[in-house]
């Protein structure tokens, strides 16, 4: 998608430029188009969003041009903003994203909120199970000092940005990085009875669900990331099957959990046996985003 060819052939200015990203955006369908339209622009000329309404009638070189056009075509493809600018922000940190990991949103800092509650002590041994961008591992090194934190993710191009993310903001060396599938490589180690909590944003979309979702998500995040078997619910119940014999008596399996599904996961948790009943955390909107479950002595 480029400007049309009678605005190509003449000056192009910031003003002009903004217009276009604003019709190309709405066109396409973007929820957001007017801001999104201004933080494009503003990222591909390398400036604040209020220098471009005082600089509106500066003329662009041809190169800005071209990377602002660039960019706002990526965008009104429905590739995700965060995709598009290379970041997202968490936990008041600021994360690198690419298509190889899930874009962090921020129901998920309800983990690491809860993880720093219930396990803020001194020495606690945290894995963060399909680490992906890295985001919970890192904020959680971030808020806990002296916690010896594990992260687990079964791709290594995830793993590669996590450990980007963490060297960024200055945690690469409190954080062990292990590429494998779920808990297993806990397990193959002996890592039994040996661990204070075990965090992970699973998959918990239904198969039924994918093709329903926005094209951001269903046309460029990981489905991998995001698909949780027929109900949603499939890596839970492979999470808690397999961590209790990892955690300590009182450790704690904090999930976040996609809406309704917490009353299938009480029963799965029932049984599979050795855990104290859920406990449940709603989100801000009211939703039941965070199961805890406490393995039982």
């Amino acid at each position: 998608m480029t400007m049309p060819p009678a605005a190509a052939a003449s000056a192009i200015t910031i003003g002009s430029l903004l217009r276009w990203a604003r019709r190309a955006l709405q066109q396409a369908g973007v929820e957001h188009a007017d801001q999104e339209a201004v933080w494009l622009i503003a990222h591909a000329l390398g400036v604040n969003t209020h220098h471009l309404a005082a600089d509106s009638s500066r003329a662009l070189t041809s190169g800005e041009r071209r990377t602002a056009e660039s960019l706002v075509t990526r965008r009104a493809a429905r590739e995700p903003l965060q995709y598009v600018l290379g970041t997202q922000e968490f936990c008041g940190l600021e994360f690198d994203v690419t298509p190889a990991v899930l874009i962090p949103r921020p129901e998920t800092e309800l983990l690491v909120q809860k993880v720093v509650r219930h396990a803020g002590r001194s020495g606690v041994r945290v894995v963060d199970v399909g680490t992906g961008s890295g985001c919970i591992a890192v904020a959680l090194a971030a808020a806990l000092s002296d916690a010896a934190i594990t992260a687990i993710d079964r791709s290594s191009a995830a793993l590669a940005v996590a450990k980007s993310n963490a060297a960024k903001h200055g945690v690469a060396h409190r954080i062990e990085w292990v590429e494998g599938d779920w808990l297993d490589p806990l397990r193959a180690e002996g890592g039994l009875s040996t661990w204070d909590v075990i965090v992970s944003n699973p998959p918990y979309i239904a198969e039924h669900e994918w093709g329903g979702l926005q094209p951001e998500v269903r046309l460029f995040e990981p489905r991998l990331a995001l698909v949780g078997g027929a109900d949603g619910t499939e890596c839970h119940a492979r999470l808690l099957r397999d961590a209790r014999p990892c955690l300590k008596e009182g450790g704690l399996l904090i999930m976040e959990i996609g809406q309704g599904q917490a009353p299938a996961l009480r029963g799965i948790a029932e049984r599979t046996g050795g855990y104290a009943p859920l406990r449940v955390v709603p989100d801000e909107a009211g939703i039941e985003r965070v199961v805890i479950a406490e393995r039982a002595g």
